[in-house]
């Protein structure tokens, strides 16, 4: 298949620039498999399409305030440091700008000299890998003086960081969200587990990839990124007993999607484990593990946009992103949401 066969028209204006206040007040639009009937709800009553008996499968990943400006030790040169991931303790992985003023064995000061950094090597690609070291925590440090790595379309300023987070983000490492459990709330959770819903964590690591550009014309052609992951026992065991008593394993976003997949074995079945995936669902994938799919509404000619037209068909899909234009959604990481049953 083609790129461009995953290409549709968005005005500039439907790209949400704040998330909606509260969280859970985001509007829903539900499908079902097999049909291409639509329906239009809130965020608020998802416990109505999920039945007792079915769990939430979460990442709760968090973001780091990854953006970082520093002056170059001897000049003062300013440069922009972007952390896309750890390859060792206090070796990073990242973006450099200007790059020309990121040699290896250059180094920077950030935060008045609270963090420093090291340039040690120009990786193939262009990034660089620094080694980065301070007084005390390093993440404490860069909760001090980084900034969140918000996503190109959004140009407006966020007056609180903490809404480019889950509710249940724990775990420090990604470069950007998982954007399809930002509508969730505490209460809402809450209410969700009494009405018999049960909820498991998985985490896979956001990164930059994930916005990147499919260059290929043919989709076959496209070289997907990488990301760690990691599924606990106990999340297992939660997905093995819901399959078992004829419960659906609902995925909260791609991110979990694309994990859960990566990690089921033929027959499905999901066990404790870590590592990384570069799996690219794409119509014709076989879903192995999910039954259901909460998501927001992504980029065209995206890999998200093709792994939910894997999900829910590609002529589907694009229908209801026409649909979701015309009755005004929201789009993109601060947008509204859709579940497919």
């Amino acid at each position: 298949m083609k790129t461009s066969d995953f290409h549709y028209d968005l005005p500039q204006e439907r790209i949400a620039q704040h998330p909606a206040e509260p969280r859970d007040s985001s509007r829903l639009m539900v499908l079902r498999r097999g049909s291409d009937g639509i329906r239009h709800d809130m965020f608020a009553n998802l416990g109505a399409y999920i039945s007792p008996g079915d769990c939430l499968i979460l990442n709760d990943t968090r973001v780091l305030p990854a953006r970082l400006f520093g002056a170059k030790e001897g000049t003062g040169a300013q440069v922009e440091f972007l952390l896309l991931r750890q390859h060792a303790q206090g070796v990073w992985e990242c973006l450099a700008g200007p790059g020309k003023r990121a040699k290896p064995g250059s180094a920077f000061q950030f935060g008045g000299g609270r963090l420093r950094g090291e340039c040690l090597e120009a990786l193939l690609g262009g990034n660089r890998l620094v080694r980065f070291s301070q007084a005390g925590d390093f993440f404490a440090a860069l909760d001090s003086i980084g900034e969140m790595p918000l996503p190109h379309y959004i140009t407006e300023k966020l007056e609180d960081p903490a809404r480019y987070q889950t509710v249940y983000a724990r775990e420090n490492g990604s470069a950007a969200a998982p954007t399809a459990g930002l509508h969730f709330t505490p209460a809402l959770l809450d209410a969700l587990r009494a009405q018999g819903i049960r909820t498991g964590f998985v985490t896979l690591h956001v990164g930059l990839g994930t916005f990147r550009p499919v260059k290929a014309e043919n989709i076959e052609d496209h070289v997907m990124h990488s990301e760690h992951y990691s599924i606990p026992a106990e999340t297992a065991q939660l997905i093995r007993a819901t399959k078992a008593a004829g419960g659906r394993v609902v995925s909260v976003g791609t991110t979990c999607c694309r994990t859960l997949e990566a990690a089921a074995r033929a027959n499905g079945e999901i066990t404790a484990c870590e590592g990384w995936t570069d799996i690219f669902l794409s119509p014709g994938s076989t879903f192995r593990c999910v039954d259901a799919l909460l998501t927001n509404f992504h980029l065209p000619e995206s890999t998200l946009i093709m792994l939910v037209s894997a999900f829910y068909g590609r002529e589907n899909t694009l229908k209801a992103y026409e649909c979701a234009v015309q009755e005004k959604y929201r789009f993109y990481s601060f947008g509204d949401a859709m579940l497919i049953l």
